[in-house]
């Protein structure tokens, strides 16, 4: 053989090895692009992470040798000892772990189904018991740090304590105990409050009879059945709450005189002093802008003070309780948005502000822990970015912050009970998952506990694209994300899909893992289409100002930021303008709809899941804190209502909405559908029988499949 000829052979192997490697990247699979990132994509992770109480013991689940073991890890930064602890046979426990929750030092729980469990840590292995069963109805399980269990049984409360108790007897259903209120607005959770000792259980009480009923149908029996429930929508009659304080000791409850003439307000921020003594409730009237905070008196329900107030003209929006200072039990700490931005102020319990502990262009996220022997407070924020989530200290004496973490990206902290030391995990760009240890008071000391390997390396994964515009102002910066096509030519013309949310306490643009933040974005770009996503104002996380932008008067200013995004991407010569897709759920939905019947004929076609179709048929407390009243708002209401609207529409749109929605109520697009067909419009229509507000599960691969055929049938040429 020639010299030519095995340059030749040689050329032509190297070029059939390059093209294999090539193919061997994998196309994501329709079930990976939707669920995968939460399954078999998902970057390892720390199983059951704790520090455990009154000691320096950081402790995480890991399997060895086929069997689930707690590694111990000793954080001292002269010393890294590491022990395995036997977790024995955890009841209810299979091949995964329950997550546990230490009472103290020697004792975790968990919750087995409708079983309390204890665990005793005697020297390295745990045994187990059951510490109480509850009845198979029962709902909402409290566990206290004093053994105490509370649950809920239909609409009572029962307290737990050696024997049970039924803490209240009410029989209408409709008046109901210890579950949360409000609709979960305001940071409401739960119903359930032990005091700080366990020695008194409060519990919100909520009347709900002058709420009108409405008809959520269940379609799983035949013939089918309505479930009213109680749905306060915007401008009508909203229920009453109050806080009751159960006694164990005497069996007796009292309420709490947050108003006895006039209920129609929300109780917000409960909060107990660490004596027991007292109940800290914030009360926000119904028009959401004025709030006083209060110290109510446990044992007798009198108002004691109020501390203080806030006012804003727009609107006020509490969503922490207070958080008070171990080692000074009359100082806490008060989130507020008076300065425009969600910082940190301590107080004491007379009210008198000792100092912002935090202030900046910048939102803080969480409380993460506190230092009492730095006398310090550990928390996250946005101080770096708004894109971005960072830890730092705070010192309660003269506010100077400490960052304390490495890397660009989301962080988040789990401290030590003294806060001497957290638990640093974080993802972002080219970055997985990655987990250290960190002494908070020496910058130098980092125990790295795990670097996650890539989990999509073998797949074609498209170029993503940071972007920034200006918003509908001129002046606002708006961040986005431009996720390519895959083998992107640039002498091409691409589809464009807009996916969109866009809403309060909502944000979708960070430097996170994996980089589009969605592999669904992904996805569609792997079959040729360009995707674009952008938070406009209205979103979370860049401070009052440009939250409030949208109020009384939604999909206005947020429809003008995403045609600004719009202008964009009709600037790029790789753009196909005329086959351009918009996708939103819920207050997407809302966006989706109203940019086709708003600017009709920009997009070819939109899918719009769970959509508001009209702001009066939305819940009170959401609404009228970003709309006012219907009564005195009249003029917002109908520019936003897009049932009048209908025949604008220009294009392909298909809704999507679950039967048994009980947060964005079905009858927005059946609404929405007989005007459609009053106004001879046509429009496809999906449902999910039995989903409430989304589809979650196996069945959302259902879901993005539809959507996904949707788009290849109306924006492939």
């Amino acid at each position: 053989m020639n010299y030519n000829k095995k340059v030749c052979l040689l050329l032509a192997a190297t070029v059939f090895m390059s093209a294999q490697l090539f193919a061997q990247k994998k196309q994501f699979t329709i079930t990976e692009a939707t669920n995968g990132m939460s399954t078999t994509l998902a970057p390892k992770s720390l199983k059951n992470p704790s520090w455990q109480p009154g000691t320096g013991n950081f402790w995480q689940i890991e399997k060895k040798n086929n069997e689930n073991v707690c590694t111990v890890i000793g954080c001292t930064e002269n010393e890294k000892t590491q022990l395995d602890i036997e977790l024995g046979n955890m009841p209810g426990s299979t091949a995964s772990v329950p997550a546990i929750k230490w009472q103290d030092k020697d004792h975790v729980t968990y919750i087995n189904g409708k079983s309390v469990i204890v665990g005793t840590l005697t020297g390295n292995k745990f045994t187990w018991s059951t510490l109480v069963t509850v009845p198979d109805n029962a709902d909402h399980i409290t566990l206290d740090k004093s053994m105490k269990v509370a649950y809920t049984v239909d609409n009572n409360l029962w307290l737990w304590d050696k024997t049970k108790t039924q803490v209240t007897k009410e029989t209408n259903k409709d008046i109901i105990c210890g579950q949360s209120v409000h609709r979960d607005e305001f940071g409401i959770d739960g119903g359930i409050f032990f005091s700080p000792k366990g020695s008194y259980l409060a519990y919100y009480r909520m009347d709900q009879t002058m709420v009108k009923d409405y008809p959520i149908i269940k379609w799983d029996v035949t013939p089918a059945k309505v479930d009213l429930i109680k749905y306060p929508m915007a401008g009508g009659t909203s229920h009453e709450v109050t806080l009751c304080v159960f006694d164990p000791a005497t069996g007796k409850t009292v309420t709490m005189k947050t108003g006895e003439k006039n209920r129609d307000h929300y109780l917000t921020s409960v909060t107990w002093s660490p004596d027991e003594k007292y109940i800290y409730i914030a009360i926000l009237n119904r028009g959401q802008n004025h709030l006083s905070l209060n110290k109510y008196n446990a044992k007798t329900g009198d108002r004691v003070m109020t501390l203080f107030e806030e006012t804003d003209p727009k609107y006020v929006h509490p969503t922490h309780p207070l958080t008070f200072i171990p080692w000074k039990n009359n100082e806490f700490v008060w989130w507020s948005e008076r300065d425009g931005y969600d910082h940190l102020y301590l107080y004491n319990t007379d009210g008198e502000l000792i100092h912002q502990l935090t202030r900046g262009n910048w939102v803080v996220n969480e409380i993460a822990g506190m230092n009492e022997a730095k006398k310090k407070i550990i928390f996250t924020a946005s101080k770096e970015s708004p894109l971005e989530k960072h830890i730092y200290s705070v010192s309660l004496e003269n506010g100077s912050i400490k960052r304390l973490d490495n890397g660009e990206g989301m962080h988040s902290a789990l401290c030590s009970q003294n806060g001497n030391y957290l638990l640093d995990t974080y993802n972002g760009t080219g970055t997985p998952r990655n987990a250290f240890i960190r002494a908070t008071n020496n910058s130098a000391y980092a125990r790295e506990l795990l670097t996650a390997a890539d989990p999509l390396k073998d797949y074609d994964r498209p170029e993503i694209k940071n972007v920034t515009i200006r918003a509908a102002d001129g002046v606002t910066p708006l961040y986005g994300k431009l996720i390519l096509p895959v083998n992107f030519d640039r002498t091409k013309k691409y589809p464009v899909i807009v996916y969109l949310y866009n809403g309060p306490n909502v944000q979708l643009i960070h430097n996170s893992f994996p980089e589009s933040g969605n592999l669904w974005y992904e996805y569609m770009a792997q079959h040729g289409y360009i995707v674009f996503t952008m938070d406009g104002r209205g979103s979370w996380n860049r401070g009052l100002e440009f939250e409030q932008a949208t109020f009384r008067r939604l999909g206005d200013v947020e429809i003008a930021d995403q045609m600004r995004g719009v202008e964009y991407l009709k600037s790029l010569p790789y753009v196909d303008a005329d086959r351009m897709g918009v996708h939103g759920w819920s207050y997407g939905g809302f966006m989706t709809t109203s940019l086709m019947l708003k600017h009709p004929g920009v997009f070819k076609c939109a899918v719009a899941g769970g959509p508001v179709m009209d702001w009066e048929m939305y819940e009170i407390m959401y609404t009228e804190r970003y709309m006012d009243s219907p009564e005195d708002n009249p003029k917002g209401y109908e520019n936003a209502n897009l049932l009048d609207k209908v025949k604008n529409l220009k294009g392909k749109l298909l809704l999507i909405h679950g039967t048994n929605d009980n947060v964005v109520v079905w009858q927005h697009s059946i609404d929405f559908l007989k005007k459609c067909v009053d106004e001879n419009v046509q429009v496809d229509y999906f449902v999910y029988p039995g989903y409430e507000h989304n589809v979650r599960g196996k069945d959302r691969v259902h879901l993005m499949q539809k959507i996904s055929d949707y788009f290849d049938a109306y924006l492939k040429k």
